[in-house]
């Protein structure tokens, strides 16, 4: 038998059956970040529940994502990328068979636990295995592909989830993922590249100290932003204080350990930093039209419930379509250039979005939404790129886990600080009954803090490209 193992890099089956694997492994825990939401009401009646407790069917998946995601992604690199990801693949799809069959709220909302688990070793090395599979002239191609495919996860989740709670019951949005993840095992078994097997001195151990306070300090950050439904009282003080504690153990533990679960030095990389920086703050703001946008819709410019998610699938549909295309001016262009632009064109949006009068209606909103997310298309694929190529890549794992935690990050700090900066500049109690001018106020004054936010974005990707033009 022929050495195929030795020829890998030259013989590796096609490389598009390989993106298809990859892209699977992206759409699959997208669709299910959103397509529970979709059941909640039917969730409620289903296990005579409350909102408040059929909400941690959502929550549960989006804290394991969270809270694992950076570990898992330093597992993969220690016990091999491909080998792991089958695993999580597997997981996911159990984990989402059992979620159909659960017969209580709790057995269900556990599954869910495990089913994010899983997700979040595919969302992690799902990132770090484009360098193994596509070459690097065409890393930005590939990224604007997953970008794509998240998008389309994102916008498909909640109509896909109506559709089949109405035909077939709730069950079958969990059972969706049974056949298309077998069909993705297949396709990572058979063409992703096989794991180099280096020395096992070279790998590193695991770092479980450091794994448990990180989980734990996430964990407490993550469920201070979120629980109170927007309001923030001892509870959530006392969490938040729990997680700086806890960052700072997690820092003293990591300074001591052998093998660190995030070597604290790859931080004086300056690229690095910047961008797991500006995907934090960039994520922050994209929240915000998902937490400000159906408000203002509903309330400012009075659309009806069928109209308010029609205008609102716009942004991800953008996305979607964008995503592709913008991976290919990143090859074409270069990474950090296109990040600055894609940072700037965010920017743009959220002004004109800022000072739009309510008279301009439907496309007055449309049209700086359009701006938003196809300029975020564009600074994902460039910033998922940068960081990606300039790694060795004994640390793909650990780093596209760490640019998925930034992106999860910006995402809850911007549901709760976000909202909380709308309610406050719409000068109401009760956002549900507020005035039109009132909800317009505060869509303008939220998107002029956004775009504040991006300036220091942009401020931030500037002088990481600054210093990256000196050191050439």
């Amino acid at each position: 038998m022929k050495p195929i193992i030795a020829k890998r890099s030259e013989r590796t089956p096609s490389v598009r059956w390989a993106l298809a694997s990859l892209s699977l492994s992206m759409l699959m825990p997208s669709l299910d970040t959103s397509i529970a939401n979709a059941g909640l009401p039917t969730l409620a009646q289903a296990f005579t529940a409350s909102f408040q407790s059929v909400q941690w069917i959502v929550l549960a998946y989006l804290l394991a994502i969270t809270t694992l995601i950076v570990s898992v992604g330093r597992l993969g690199d220690i016990m091999g990328r491909r080998r792991l990801l089958l695993v999580g693949i597997c997981l996911f799809t159990v984990a989402s068979l059992l979620c159909g069959v659960a017969p209580t709220l709790w057995l269900l909302i556990a599954a869910r636990a495990a089913q994010g688990l899983g997700a979040a070793i595919m969302m992690a090395l799902t990132v770090a295995l484009v360098g193994e599979t596509v070459p690097k002239e065409k890393t930005g191609s590939a990224m604007g592909l997953l970008g794509t495919m998240s998008a389309i996860g994102t916008t498909l989740g909640p109509s896909l989830g109506g559709l089949l709670i109405a035909g077939f019951g709730w069950q079958t949005i969990f059972l969706v993922n049974v056949p298309l993840g077998i069909l993705n095992f297949l396709l990572a078994y058979r063409y992703l590249p096989v794991d180099r097997r280096g020395p096992k001195s070279d790998r590193g151990s695991f770092d479980h100290v450091g794994t448990l306070l990180l989980t734990l300090t996430l964990a407490a950050y993550a469920l201070a932003m979120t629980i109170g439904r927007g309001s923030f009282g001892p509870l959530n003080m006392a969490l938040l204080l729990a997680a700086v504690f806890g960052v700072c153990l997690f820092v003293l533990a990591e300074a001591k350990a052998t093998s660190p679960l995030i070597p604290l030095a790859m931080f004086r990389n300056p690229v690095l930093s910047a961008s797991l920086a500006m995907s934090t703050l960039v994520s922050t703001v994209m929240m915000a039209t998902l937490v400000v946008g159906p408000f203002y819709l509903s309330r400012g410019l009075g659309l009806e419930t069928a109209l308010v998610g029609l205008v609102l699938s716009v942004g991800p549909l953008v996305a979607a379509l964008t995503g592709v295309p913008a991976g290919r001016i990143v090859d074409r262009f270069g990474a950090q250039r296109m990040t600055i632009i894609g940072l700037v064109g965010i920017a743009i949006g959220s002004s004109v979005l800022s000072m739009m009068p309510t008279r301009f209606g439907i496309p007055g909103y449309i049209a700086p939404i359009v701006i938003i997310t196809a300029n975020y298309a564009l600074f994902q694929a460039a910033n998922n790129t940068a960081i990606m190529m300039d790694i060795s890549p004994d640390q793909r794992g650990v780093i596209s886990g760490m640019l998925s935690l930034s992106r999860n990050l910006g995402l809850i700090t911007g549901a709760s600080a976000m909202g909380a900066v709308f309610t406050i500049a719409s000068a109401t109690i009760n956002i549900t009954t507020a005035r039109p001018d009132a909800v317009a106020t505060g869509l303008r004054i939220t998107f002029a803090v956004a775009a504040i936010l991006i300036v220091v974005a942009i401020a931030i990707a500037i002088g990481a490209y600054r210093h990256t033009l000196r050191n050439r």
